[in-house]
């Protein structure tokens, strides 16, 4: 176990100024407050956070993050408090270590949405104080090396875990090192014997490799000297987790992999690794589509290189990374290697430490913050937030130059939502590169695209199974959820307007303000989306505003009493409809004041047709079915008995058909025909002849003789409909149609 001193001049060799009395203080806190204390191999617990902060003097972090990792466990498991480490170590350092110890709390989770709350509140540490990121990677990497101690379920749990999680996370945090460290021990433990195959294939043939990277090294270093390009050349090999990986998402063999070894040449500066570069291409010949320039396009986590392969001395292919030392440091470390360090005005916690949120990696956490204000489901939010962490980039630009990266697979739809949630929301169309292409097709990298917008637009639903990135489904989620509380908000307006109307009284959205704890309501568009919905009924809203208000409506009668009401609306010719203590009305036909106007599902009204349909020309009427918004039936269906003593649920309603708006409407007919070959291509024939369309069918009675069909129709209005049946009858294969009301 490290002493105490050797901590100490760990940090002194990266940050000679370091503040030795914290380090110490916060070494023997530690140690006394864990105690006797064993971890499951049997090693002093205190071992742990002593090789979490070691972790951590690798990555060259500051005294005081230092500090938290010694202290990191002790509030969760030792009898330390908040108030004792603020008043030992000041406030800023006891709030790091509470975070991580809510954070210990649902650590090692197997549900998803406790997974979730788990990611939500990692993320949100992190937000506050990067540092929080570091500790818990750190402490992360060392559980993860001591896993084999832990029970076998708790092993695969807490591997599978890093690989979702906390491995992706650090990739995105650019800290490339701790990233290939969990996925190469979580690979070991979720699938051993592929672990086991491709590290021995691996050895093999680095083995059988070794005299050729050792003549590229030699080759590539020469060519350096000779163009005065001072570079450090070194060889690596794939790790064994990526290249299973590749192996697997690509179905390659090992042969075919071209990149298990790569070289980096680690040069000066920017203008070397130009210059390399162009020594490199003017010796050996380029292989088309194989270079990048992360340079001047850095990754989201601020990774920043050239790559590049050629083919190389022996004919092979050879792929090189060229790139600063400093590119080097932020590729390995991430944002750990964006540490300022600032004078802490003599505060005897030693804090001051400080990370640069000017970076892309940054960047990338902000808009994943911004998803969690949007109030996603816990659920949504990790798959939404695994998805981007798990994606490659492509890079595109806006017509005015601007970069916008996307993960791969990624449409003009996400393009448009990571520009702003408004051009997602108003995108229409879009153009790739000065040409109108459809707004599924997937983004290359150097893609400009331009996204063509109309206020009138409402983002699809169906949109959500198209897009790749969570901003861009949080987004389309949210528009819709509030379309579909637009068209309740108004069909609760109509329905109230109508309900005070035959009260004598004049209905205002003002007038629900004073009434919203009554009706239990946060805001008035609750209040109408909810009388759309059918969660509160008109009369309900009515005695709200009304203390003294009653309906003077009958809304319950004997039995006798609604059958013959019943019958007299089943009867009643042009009668429209017959709601029991209400006196009919007829008409000619006319449009009916008050009445609501319905076009079809795509109108502005949350509407529905009942299983038999209903088509214009039908008498009909409108029954609010609460959180579905209005049922129409035609008046002749029977299953409007149902609602005989619920007349608070009635609606008047007639067509309003726009003639420049084709729709058909849903019908139902049963069709009994010859039990013979080709019966049933006569029916679809007539169907098909007539301009109508089947949407469902089946048999449901054959005899020996005739079979039985039920069809679901879509026509324009009710002649189309009596046209159709008029044909079927009159087909030889057909015995009888009829159109079926329920």
């Amino acid at each position: 176990m490290m002493r105490q001193y050797e901590l100490v001049e760990r940090v002194q060799r990266y940050k000679p100024d370091v503040n030795e009395a914290l380090l110490n203080k916060a070494y023997v806190y530690a140690m006394q407050k864990h105690g006797h204390q064993k971890r499951a191999s049997g090693d002093p617990y205190f071992s742990h956070p002593l090789e979490v902060a070691a972790i951590l003097t690798e990555m060259h972090m500051d005294e005081a993050t230092i500090a938290v990792a010694l202290l990191h466990d002790t509030i969760e498991d030792t009898t330390a408090t908040r108030a004792e480490i603020d008043e030992l170590f000041g406030p800023e350092m006891g709030k790091l270590v509470e975070g991580l110890t809510k954070l210990k709390k649902l650590d090692l989770v197997s549900k998803k949405a406790e997974q979730a709350e788990n990611l939500r509140k990692l993320l949100l540490a992190i937000s506050e104080d990067v540092r929080v990121l570091l500790v818990k990677l750190a402490d992360r990497l060392h559980n993860m090396r001591t896993l084999d101690h832990m029970p076998e379920a708790k092993r695969l749990r807490i591997a599978e875990e890093t690989m979702d999680i906390y491995a992706p996370l650090a990739g995105r945090m650019g800290m490339q090192g701790m990233r290939e460290e969990l996925e190469e021990i979580a690979f070991r433990f979720i699938n051993p014997e592929a672990h086991r195959a491709v590290t021995a294939r691996l050895a093999e043939i680095f083995e059988r490799n070794k005299d050729v990277l050792s003549e590229i090294e030699k080759a590539l270093s020469a060519l350096f000297d000779k163009h005065a390009i001072k570079a450090t050349v070194k060889s690596r090999q794939k790790k064994p987790w990526s290249v299973f990986r590749k192996m697997e998402t690509k179905a390659l063999s090992f042969e075919q992999l071209s990149d298990i070894f790569g070289f980096r040449v680690v040069v000066e500066n920017v203008e070397d690794c130009y210059r390399a570069l162009g020594a490199i291409h003017t010796t050996w010949s380029m292989v088309p589509g194989r270079f990048k320039d992360y340079i001047s396009t850095p990754k989201q986590n601020d990774y920043r290189s050239i790559h590049t392969t050629i083919v190389g001395p022996s004919r092979q292919r050879v792929e090189l990374q060229i790139r600063t030392r400093e590119m080097n440091k932020i590729a390995e470390y991430g944002v750990a290697a964006h540490s300022i360090y600032k004078d802490s005005g003599g505060k005897a916690n030693g804090a001051g430490h400080a990370i640069s949120k000017e970076t892309n990696a940054y960047a990338w956490l902000r808009r994943t913050i911004e998803q969690l204000a949007e109030g996603d489901s816990p659920e949504d939010f990790l798959e939404n937030t695994k998805l981007e962490l798990f994606q490659d980039q492509v890079f595109c630009f806006t017509p005015k130059g601007m970069l916008i990266a996307l993960p791969r697979g990624a449409t003009p739809i996400d393009f448009a939502y990571a520009v702003h949630t408004d051009v997602g929301d108003t995108c229409v169309g879009a153009k790739v590169n000065g040409r109108i292409m459809p707004l599924m097709t997937e983004l290359k990298n150097g893609d400009e695209v331009e996204i063509i917008r109309s206020k009138a637009q409402v983002p699809p639903a169906a949109w959500e199974s198209v897009v790749v990135t969570g901003k861009a489904r949080a987004a389309i989620r949210r528009a819709t959820k509030n379309a579909i509380r637009k068209q309740y908000s108004g069909l609760g307006v109509r329905i109230l307007e109508r309900a005070f109307e035959r009260a004598g009284k004049t209905f205002t959205k003002d007038s629900l303000k004073p009434v919203l704890h009554r009706l239990a309501r946060k805001d008035i568009e609750d209040v109408l989306a909810s009388v759309g919905r059918g969660e509160i009924a008109s009369i309900d809203v009515m005695k709200a505003v009304f203390p003294d208000y009653k309906d003077e409506r009958v809304t319950s009668a004997a039995p006798k009493q609604r059958e013959e009401g019943w019958s007299k609306i089943r009867n009643a010719a042009g009668m429209l409809f017959q709601i029991p203590g209400r006196a009919a009305r007829k008409d000619k036909g006319q449009p009916r004041d008050g009445a609501l106007p319905i076009r079809g599902v795509r109108g502005d009204l949350p509407v529905r047709f009942a299983p038999e349909g209903a088509v214009p020309g039908d008498r009909i009427v409108g029954i609010v079915q609460p959180g579905t918004g209005i049922t129409i039936y035609p008046i002749q269906s029977p299953a409007l008995q149902a609602f005989d003593d619920q007349p608070e649920r009635w609606i008047d309603v007639r067509w309003d058909i726009d003639e420049r708006t084709k729709e058909r409407f849903p019908a139902r007919i049963s069709v009994t025909a010859i039990n013979a070959p080709g019966s049933l291509a006569d029916i679809a024939q007539v169907v098909a002849s007539n301009d109508a369309n089947i949407h469902t069918l089946s048999m449901i009675r054959t005899a020996p003789d005739f079979t039985e069909m039920l069809i679901d129709l879509e026509v324009w209005d009710l002649k189309h409909l009596n046209r159709l049946l008029s044909q079927l009858k009159i087909n030889s294969s057909v015995s009888d149609a009829r159109r079926v009301n329920g």
